[in-house]
């Protein structure tokens, strides 16, 4: 009767603490991605894509790293006014919003790569790993797309050569 009441209890304890635990990992998606170059020889790079957030609770993406540089960052472009754009980085990350998306485009948010250690080949990809304050570490395959030439709006598909 002791072991009974034992394995019950222990039963209910696991089922207790596996429930307590948020799956995070689950909540965030990575859609769309892509990383680019300027062209063949850049020192640098950058990635796009759009994170979706499915959770009830707000996520911030605040770090990425990647073998393929150096160093990686996020950055954004800033107005700073007379038609002068300028690449930051922003050291705090980009806010996820609960149920929503956060796209990161050409001209806007992005994923920089500094000091590239290997040429982007268009059809390979690079391999990410995306660190988000509640979801932890994601690693992502991103395929090299060079010839992509939207801002996020269009398709590739989509276009008129």
């Amino acid at each position: 009767r002791d072991a009974m009441s034992f394995t019950t209890k222990l039963i209910a304890a696991l089922a207790v603490t596996t429930f307590a635990i948020p799956a995070f990992a689950d909540s965030i998606m990575i859609k769309d991605a892509y990383v680019r170059t300027a062209m063949k020889g850049a020192k640098s790079g950058a990635a796009f894509m759009q994170i979706m957030n499915h959770s009830n609770t707000d996520d911030r993406l605040v770090s990425a790293a990647s073998e393929v540089a150096k160093k990686v960052e996020l950055h954004t472009h800033m107005d700073m006014g007379e038609g002068v754009m300028k690449m930051m980085h922003v050291e705090e990350g980009f806010v996820i919003p609960a149920g929503g998306m956060h796209g990161l485009s050409r001209g806007g948010d992005h994923v920089m790569f500094m000091g590239l250690t290997k040429d982007m080949i268009q059809g390979e990809s690079v391999e990410v790993t995306l660190t988000f304050e509640q979801a932890g570490n994601m690693v992502v395959q991103i395929p090299v797309d060079l010839e992509r030439q939207d801002h996020g709006a269009m398709k590739h598909g989509d276009m008129d050569h």
